[in-house]
């Protein structure tokens, strides 16, 4: 441990020339880099391959998120043409993540059902979510069997 103290006061010194600052980074859902990597990637210039299957096609995209002191959800539903619209939504109750997750898809669902979408297509990091809507899981839990 005093080697590793040593080398961090080394390097602060030789790079304290340089006006650099240090910051502790605090975790980010990987959610949050796919969010700003497609807000902030240029589609002007992009070629548009519209197939017919994907004219009228909407996309929804959520991510729950629980914690010990709060739990929500976000909710992106993209238009075909391009418009989206954004939900942040704040849960009355607690929540595991799994069924934060399961909340922003039937509250996603709802919003659609009432736009009268006829195509949609869902995006989820949850992994069991996916795999319970699609069939591919069992639910093993009540508190997933509910959903």
């Amino acid at each position: 441990m005093p080697n590793l103290l040593r080398r961090l006061i080394k390097w602060s010194v030789e790079l304290d020339e340089y006006d650099v600052k240090f910051e502790g980074r605090v975790a980010i859902k990987s959610q949050v880099l796919v969010d700003f990597v497609r807000d902030h990637t240029l589609t002007e210039c992009m070629e548009e391959d519209t197939s017919e299957e994907e004219k009228g096609l909407w996309k929804l995209s959520m991510d729950g998120s629980s914690c010990v002191s709060d739990n929500g959800a976000g909710l992106v539903l993209t238009s075909p043409d391009g418009w989206t619209i954004e939900y942040a939504l704040r849960f009355g109750f607690k929540a595991t993540n799994n069924e934060a997750e399961w909340e922003a898809l039937i509250a996603g669902l709802t919003i659609v059902k009432h736009l009268e979408v006829q195509k949609i297509e869902a995006h989820s990091d949850s992994q069991l979510v996916v795999g319970l809507v699609s069939g591919e899981y069992e639910p093993r839990e009540d508190s997933m069997a509910k959903y």
